[in-house]
């Protein structure tokens, strides 16, 4: 079992930048692919980024260019740097792990954390 608990969300105006983080506990991180999904209200969730547990990274075509995802395994964290923030990036950041990399698959990832919210004001 892997409990993620996701942070640094907040208001922020366009154009800033946010970092968030995604601490995990139980099982060996270091072995788990990390992603990040985001849902913004009355539309479904969709993949931001993704990361294997050897550091090969995909992304969305919306956030190539604007956002890196990274892992710290010692840390036991994967982080989603986001800059040139966009008011249509405003949605709640999930993060997700999962034993295989998938990619933008969401039935991929076993686990999920709860969310944070993001805002960009224009």
């Amino acid at each position: 079992q892997v409990r993620l608990v996701e942070s640094g969300g907040g208001l922020v105006q366009a154009g800033g930048s946010l970092r968030l983080s995604c601490a995990a506990s139980g099982r060996a991180f270091s072995g788990y692919a990390m992603g990040w999904f985001r849902q913004a209200p009355g539309n479904e969730r969709e993949f931001v980024s993704g990361i294997s547990w050897s550091a090969s990274t995909v992304y969305a075509d919306s956030v190539k260019g604007r956002f890196t995802i990274s892992r710290d395994n010692a840390k036991n964290t994967a982080y989603l740097q986001m800059n040139s923030l966009k008011p249509e990036d405003t949605a709640v950041y999930y993060c997700a792990a999962g034993l295989y990399f998938s990619g933008s698959r969401s039935e991929g990832y076993n686990y999920w954390g709860q969310g944070t919210q993001v805002t960009v004001s224009s």
